[in-house]
């Protein structure tokens, strides 16, 4: 059931009965690995997650397209987050619930976008017209994060698996500049293949995170570097001539 929201929301009225609207925050939070999916013993990304909702108890809506809708995923997703200070739901494009999805989806605070196949995920959005949708709520300032395949689609491009035994570069949403890599310690040949791409001039430029790592972005701004892991980096990658720069984001340990 969808809940109205009050014109306060919009903004408020000046003395000459103008609204005045609030200032936008957009934000990203693109997670290396982690989360209730990956470590449900550690809280500490998703506690993060749902803390930079400026509401006391928000929305949040789990997007399980790249795994095709797992059941599994989506329980686990609920048997985290209806412990939390928040009310939890799931948008699904393969056991559809809802026909009005973009009044749906624009109706959270938060959607969490959970890993699998990027490609095949990315392709339903465009078919569902998700993509857009999705847009528009980062645009209203909703909270866009994710997981692996819930991180890269943030970016122009990503290094994913998608296609068995391969890692090759995606063209992604492109709302964040350059490129991503997730599970960059958790998966031995992503740091290889990230790299030679970059270094070849075939993928852009970009950042790698760990698994455990996260990367918060503020208005396509990175503003935070965040960990559940004590050991957890980021790594950032930028071609220069024939050369590969990396420097180390240290991460702020949430623990």
């Amino acid at each position: 059931m969808e809940e109205r929201r009050g014109d306060a929301a919009a903004g408020s009225a000046g003395r000459a009965g103008k609204v005045t609207s609030m200032p936008v925050t957009r934000q990203i939070i693109a997670m290396g690995g982690g989360g209730f999916s990956m470590e449900p013993e550690n809280p500490l990304l998703d506690k993060y997650i749902l803390s930079q909702s400026k509401k006391k108890n928000p929305r949040i809506c789990f997007i399980g397209t790249a795994s095709g809708d797992a059941k599994g995923y989506i329980d686990n997703f609920y048997n985290f987050f209806k412990k939390e200070n928040c009310i939890p739901s799931h948008l699904s494009l393969f056991n559809g619930h809802t026909a009005k999805i973009e009044s749906f989806i624009l109706s959270q605070d938060i959607l969490y976008v959970g890993g699998g196949n990027t490609r095949n995920m990315l392709v339903l959005w465009k078919e569902w017209g998700l993509d857009k949708i999705i847009r528009k709520a980062y645009k209203k300032g909703i909270l866009l994060c994710g997981i692996s395949a819930g991180s890269i689609c943030w970016f122009e491009e990503g290094l994913t698996d998608s296609i068995p035994k391969q890692l090759n570069k995606l063209k992604c949403l492109g709302i964040l500049k350059g490129s991503n890599c997730p599970h960059f310690d958790g998966e031995p040949g992503r740091r290889p293949a990230y790299t030679k791409l970059i270094k070849n001039g075939k993928m852009k430029s970009g950042i790698a995170c760990d698994d455990g790592c996260a990367l918060h972005y503020k208005n396509e701004k990175l503003f935070k570097v965040i960990s559940s892991r004590p050991k957890a980096k980021a790594y950032r990658f930028v071609k220069k001539g024939k050369s590969l720069e990396e420097s180390i984001l240290p991460a702020e340990f949430g623990g």
